[in-house]
């Protein structure tokens, strides 16, 4: 998101859960931008389906509350899905809110980088 992407494609070969589809929807929110992952469907090993595309736009002006982000969840089984990400609105986002990288200090994460 620093540098510009405005969508994340995440290949993925493992169980989709809560805790791994709400991890994925944090990142679209955090960073106002779109995640798509593809998973294999059940039948592959540790595999459940439940391919995602999140749009990271969380909330519209003009409507009360958020919104869901999820735009596509597919079903367990094998198949092509597919879901659309309104980019304009996505661009409009990003540069009316204050997520993103607004309030990041790169300059005070030197301590990660020591030894």
């Amino acid at each position: 998101m620093l540098k510009g992407a405005e969508v994340i494609l995440a290949p993925n070969a493992c169980p989709m859960e809560i805790n791994r589809l709400s991890a994925l929807r944090t990142r679209a929110y955090e960073n106002m931008l779109a995640v798509a992952t593809c998973n294999y469907p059940k039948g592959q090993p540790d595999c459940n389906g439940h391919s995602t595309v999140f749009d990271g736009v969380a909330w519209l002006r003009d409507e009360p509350g958020s919104r869901d982000m999820c735009v596509l969840e597919s079903p367990e089984e094998e198949g092509i899905y597919l879901a659309e990400i309104d980019m304009g609105l996505l661009r409009e986002y990003r540069e009316n809110e204050i997520m993103g990288d607004k309030y990041r200090h790169p300059d005070k994460y030197e301590i990660l980088l020591e030894d």
